[in-house]
């Protein structure tokens, strides 16, 4: 009878010694994520005031836009548009993640 309450004290010793692991393991995976998540937050941060420094880019480009020509202008908005796309594309990617 001892020795089996004995063994029952060491079964739950031994599990509770595995579940802190399990714990201390899991707030390192946390602090990672934590960490992640941070930098993510900043890259979309950047990102965004990159995209915002290209819209007053484009709004200065479209004051000297008029005195362009036709083909110039054709141009001009092919690249921004594409810069535009890139850019909102990265961002739609971080804030999936």
């Amino acid at each position: 009878m001892y020795n089996q309450i004995q063994l029952q004290i060491q079964n739950i010793q031994l599990k509770l010694q595995q579940l802190l692991k399990e714990h201390q393991q899991a707030q390192k995976e946390n602090l990672k994520l934590k960490s992640d998540i941070e930098k993510l937050n900043q890259l979309i941060q950047s990102q965004k005031e990159e995209l915002d420094n290209l819209h007053r880019q484009v709004d200065v480009l479209k004051l000297g836009y008029s005195n362009s020509s036709k083909e110039d202008k054709k141009e001009l908005e092919k690249r921004i548009d594409g810069y535009l796309k890139e850019i909102e594309k990265c961002i739609s990617l971080l804030n999936a993640e």
